[in-house]
């Protein structure tokens, strides 16, 4: 062979090697990778691999991502580089069942009709054409289930939403909630009536209304909702306790001091009404609900008084505003939510599980809470009266929770027993002594998943919904729609949890932006104070002349010599402190694009340099040891 053919035909073949490796290996190491980012952010956890391992068939899903638009915003562009990224990881997980398309919709085309037919949100932007990015879901039998619009404020969440959404087609049969309550606006199946959040469970899920007189649980029933049930007999919280050991889902909203329920009662003499507990299940579980309501000045909601023939607005400290960083960002059920969640007159949970038990809080009161009589509760209307009792609390306490693991019988002997001569439950023991019911549980026969709210009055539309637009304010509804949503969602779902958020703050820089935003602001009010004064003195200056010099084209034709050297003096300062406001503006941004560059000299340099450095010292270490 030629000396010279033989490097390009080495070259060559070297370069046909390594094409045909990585064509042939490609699509057999598609799914492995090494994750060496912080919270594994493009590794799916356990129960998204389950939940793709047992897909009776293929799911189809489509990316709808306008890049044109989004490259104009930055978090848009890097959440969807984000999206496209953990979709990628669905589509060459086990079971390879996730087919994955990206459609691009330009304006008056073909996928971007797809996109809106299917319910994908346009959004307005800035520009000529819309934003479109949401995700588009479909089964073999052409179910189809849509994210409109996928947030950037939910990444927390996305692996839950997409892996809710794949588990949904798989399943596409909606859930049956039983609704068992005694507060009005919450009877019936919220088809045509019934308070905002009963309407919302019922677009998303079957409702099934349990009565108060009630015999039986339906066999249909997937999820138990419990909301201020007063007057239960002994029967009837077995039935509960039953269920729960068998379907291991429910959701329990309890209350100390119901509003929502006395407002109307007029046969409510004792005052029996206003409070709803586990009591028997509480103890087989480890829970306690307070006797006293809780109250919260640091995080009140105002309400509007009349005063002295005037409105104002006072901050009512038994209905507390709970923000986002009172919530758990862990629990899927609160990760999300970015609005309040409006109580009123909630009650608090001490918990102590058994062992096989864990509770997990996952909402709170702020540091200096208060316990208030809850006749005082339930009756006071005047905050000033509260404000009276209040007595703050050391800690924050707990509002909300979830009971998870093995669950024992609140009844470990059996049915309980009944008085013969009580006729009124014949009912119910024939339910009791019939083939349906089954044996008796004495412990659950799947790890349970009991979420529970010390407060019945975040249900009643008057404490989050606008009378004027009948819009939400608070994210109420969204609680109990991610709680059910979630306790619905199986096995390999509820093993989930939410992430940190894939994008890292540069905190020097918003340190350096914070600071420089102070000495703006602080400048500006000084500035604004100073402008106010000067106005009011230059009327007073003008107000001084005669028109003539109004007319004459001089405005300070009557001013004296002092008068005028003042307002030049005015001016002036005026035009100094613009320029110091600009000269700060100035300096910042110069601060940012040193830093800037000096992220990038590292970044791009960096590396070639360390190599360089570290051949210089293997060599001088290898000239050293010959020498």
């Amino acid at each position: 062979m030629v000396k010279r053919a033989f490097l390009p035909l080495v070259s060559a073949l070297s370069l046909g090697i390594f094409v045909l490796a990585n064509s042939l290996f490609q699509p057999l190491l598609a799914g492995w990778r090494i994750d060496f980012s912080e919270g594994d952010q493009f590794t799916l956890s356990e129960g998204t691999r389950a939940t793709l391992r047992d897909l009776a068939e293929p799911v189809d899903l489509t990316f709808v991502y306008t890049r044109a638009v989004g490259q104009n915003y930055p978090a848009v562009r890097a959440y969807a580089q984000r999206v496209r990224e953990i979709l990628q990881a669905y589509r060459t997980s086990d079971g390879r069942k996730v087919r994955l398309t990206e459609i691009d919709p330009k304006p008056f085309s073909e996928q971007e009709d797809e996109a809106l037919a299917a319910g994908i949100t346009a959004i307005q932007t800035d520009g000529t054409d819309p934003l479109y990015f949401g995700l588009i879901g479909r089964n073999t039998v052409d179910d189809e289930l849509v994210i409109p619009f996928l947030a950037p404020e939910r990444e927390s969440t996305l692996e839950y939403d997409l892996t809710r959404l794949i588990a949904r087609l798989d399943a596409p049969e909606p859930a049956t909630i039983g609704i068992l309550t005694d507060l009005p606006g919450l009877e019936g199946d919220g088809e045509d009536s019934g308070t905002h959040v009963l309407r919302e469970i019922a677009n998303v899920y079957r409702v099934e209304p349990i009565g108060s007189a009630f015999t039986s649980i339906p066999d249909s029933v997937d999820v138990l909702m419990v909301a201020h049930a007063t007057s239960l007999t002994d029967w009837q919280t077995y039935l509960i306790d039953q269920f729960i050991l068998e379907k291991g889902r429910a959701l329990m909203l309890i209350d100390p001091a119901s509003k929502a329920n006395t407002s109307d009662d007029l046969f409510d003499v004792d005052g029996s009404g206003r409070r709803s507990d586990i009591e028997i299940l509480g103890e087989a579980w480890g829970i306690a609900l307070s006797e006293q309501a809780v109250a919260d000045a640091a995080h009140a909601l105002p309400v509007t008084l009349e005063e002295n023939g005037r409105l104002i607005d006072v901050g009512q400290p038994l209905f507390i505003g709970v923000t986002n960083s009172l919530m758990s960002a862990d629990d899927l059920i609160t990760a999300s939510l970015s609005r309040t969640v409006n109580l009123g007159a909630p009650g608090a949970l001490e918990a102590f599980p058994p062992d096989g038990l864990t509770f997990d809080v996952i909402m709170r009161t702020g540091e200096a809470p208060s316990f208030i009589d809850a006749d005082l509760a339930t009756e006071a209307t005047d905050p000033k009266e509260i404000l009276r009792a209040y007595a703050a609390e050391d800690g924050q306490l707990t509002l909300a929770g979830r009971l998870s693991g093995a669950l024992s019988s609140a009844f470990p002997n059996g049915p309980p027993q009944v008085d013969e001569a009580d006729t009124s439950l014949d009912a119910e023991l024939v339910v009791f002594g019939s083939d349906d019911q089954g044996p008796h549980l004495a412990i659950s026969r799947k790890p349970v998943e009991i979420v529970i709210i010390a407060d019945t009055d975040l249900l009643d539309d008057g404490f989050y919904i606008d009378p004027r637009s009948s819009t939400p304010v608070g994210d109420n509804a969204t609680l109990i729609l991610n709680a059910l949503d979630n306790l619905t969602g199986g096995e390999n779902l509820l093993g989930l949890r939410s992430r940190a958020p894939n994008l890292r703050r540069m905190t020097r820089v918003d340190r350096m932006r914070s600071e420089a935003r102070d000495r703006v602001f602080d400048e500006q009010v000084r500035l604004e104070a100073r402008l106010t004064a000067s106005q009011r003195r230059l009327e007073e200056l003008q107000s001084v002349g005669a028109t003539g010099g109004f007319f004459s084209g001089d405005l300070e034709a009557d001013l004296t010599i002092d008068e005028r050297a003042e307002l030049a003096d005015l001016r002036q300062e005026v035009v100094d402190t613009r320029a110091r406001l600009r000269g700060i503006e100035r300096d910042f941004r110069q601060n940012i694009d040193a830093l800037e560059g000096l992220l990038r000299t590292i970044n791009i340099w960096g590396g070639p340099l360390f190599v360089m450095a570290l051949g210089l010292l293997v060599w001088w270490r290898r000239e050293r040891q010959t020498g």
